[in-house]
């Protein structure tokens, strides 16, 4: 018994990093934000929006939008042409470079951004400012995902609109 479970556990994470080379995408879900100014950079020559979600360490909403909305929609390929997203967890001590190069901690990026509820995605350009509504919480799931796209449809034509797409 305990020889397959053994083996089992080896399959589950030999899948799982299968998942994340193909992908592209971390296992563990949305990809921590490190640097923002390459980030949103990255983004703009795609005219996509990037997408930061706001979470926090022992938020249990915050892990249910990620396991229901968010990891599955970074596992669909055709995301990769609508969005970029990218994680702040705002009780953690880690740093980050922000849209200016300065580095910074995700709780000074969530005091700017005035974030007080978690989860919270915000929508953005490469500069840092919102291209759409906010997403504040989480009420319904069986909307919310049709919420999102709504919201990345008009982030994207926002860009297009200020002339920062070159598509």
């Amino acid at each position: 018994m305990k020889y397959s479970r053994c083996k089992w556990l080896t399959a589950v994470g030999l899948i799982l990093a299968t998942l994340e080379v193909f992908a592209g995408t971390p296992a563990g879900g949305v990809p921590h934000a490190k640097d923002l100014e390459r980030e949103g950079q990255q983004a703009e020559r795609a005219c996509i929006p990037l997408l930061l979600e706001f979470s926090s360490l022992h938020c249990e909403y915050c892990t249910l939008l990620e396991d229901e909305v968010l990891k599955p929609t970074l596992l669909n390929r055709d995301y990769d042409r609508r969005v970029l997203m990218r994680k702040l967890v705002i009780d953690d001590a880690s740093r980050l470079h922000d849209f200016d190069g300065k580095t910074i901690d995700a709780s000074q990026l969530a005091s700017r951004y005035k974030i007080f509820v978690t989860p919270t995605l915000v929508f953005v350009d490469r500069h840092g400012k919102e291209l759409a509504e906010r997403m504040v919480g989480v009420t319904t799931l069986e909307f919310f995902g049709g919420y999102l796209d709504q919201a990345l449809d008009i982030s994207r034509e926002k860009l297009r609109t200020l002339n920062r797409c070159y598509d």
